[in-house]
């Protein structure tokens, strides 16, 4: 009996994903050059096309524009000014309904994969809220400064505000809906012994609208040594940073404060 076989052409109306003979080795896709390229050159980089369902990314958001409609009596409750906090500001909102819609988000945005790519680490969440400003010009929602962390996703609401220093001038992120916003923080520099970049950015405020921005920001364990990969360093290539501990770097980082724009330098190499 006489054989059909099926081109590519007659299953293109059917389908609805890329069969699996036709897609790319993972080694060999665009994307992994594009990454490696921003995080080389700006530090930033967009993600779309991620996974997370656009409800859990909504649900936050409302719950975040939710909890700074709370009176100030309430926000402040339990406020801190400690960093080493698991909460550094909690109210009686945290019923299990929000607790419900953070717990989900947070595991979305981290996977699995971060989890077996550091092993044992931090992941904290911050609420950024920017109220509208009559003269915005004359101050911003966050001072320019880096982050102390290893790698931070930012998630950002329809307004703009986040700015990125490029060859000394900043440059607006403008945002798009439904995409996370990955910047490159200072041990992530250390790591790759400077190769890619932890770059200095800042959050303007808006006249007309209020502002709400979600970064969860991934730190590796306080007592992690943390160094120039060894792959990376020989007779021609010397390390740039000295060995210390991530407990180390945050506390010199958090006594610096953020308008002192980062600490990289504290931790050089005197060969660098």
């Amino acid at each position: 009996a006489a054989t059909t076989k099926l081109l590519l052409s007659d299953l293109a109306s059917t389908v609805k994903s890329v069969l699996s003979n036709y897609i790319r080795p993972i080694s060999d896709r665009p994307n992994l050059t594009e990454i490696g390229q921003a995080c080389q050159h700006d530090g930033f980089f967009q993600v779309k096309n991620h996974g997370i369902p656009e409800t859990i990314i909504n649900n936050m958001l409302s719950i975040s524009r939710a909890f700074f409609k709370l009176p100030e009596s309430e926000r402040l409750k339990s406020y801190s000014d400690d960093p080493s906090k698991s909460k550094r500001l909690s109210t009686s909102f945290n019923i299990n309904t929000e607790k419900e819609v953070v717990a989900e988000y947070c595991t979305s945005v981290r996977g699995d994969y971060i989890d077996k790519a550091l092993g044992k680490h931090g992941q904290h969440m911050a609420l950024n809220y920017c109220p509208p400003c009559p003269q915005p010009e004359l101050t911003y929602g966050l001072p320019g400064h880096t982050d102390p962390n290893l790698i931070t996703v930012l998630l950002q609401d329809d307004v703009p505000g986040l700015q990125v220093l490029r060859n000394g001038k900043w440059l607006p992120v403008s945002p798009i809906p439904n995409t996370f916003i990955v910047n490159i923080s200072d041990q992530m520099q250390v790591l790759s012994n400077d190769l890619y970049k932890s770059v200095l950015h800042w959050a303007l405020v808006n006249c007309d609208k209020e502002g709400i921005s979600i970064p969860t920001f991934y730190c590796p364990s306080p007592d992690a040594v943390i160094a120039p990969a060894k792959d990376l360093i020989d007779e021609r290539h010397l390390a740039f940073y000295t060995n210390f501990t991530y407990a180390e770097y945050y506390q010199k980082f958090w006594n610096r404060g953020l308008a002192a724009e980062g600490c990289l330098d504290l931790f050089k190499a005197s060969t660098a």
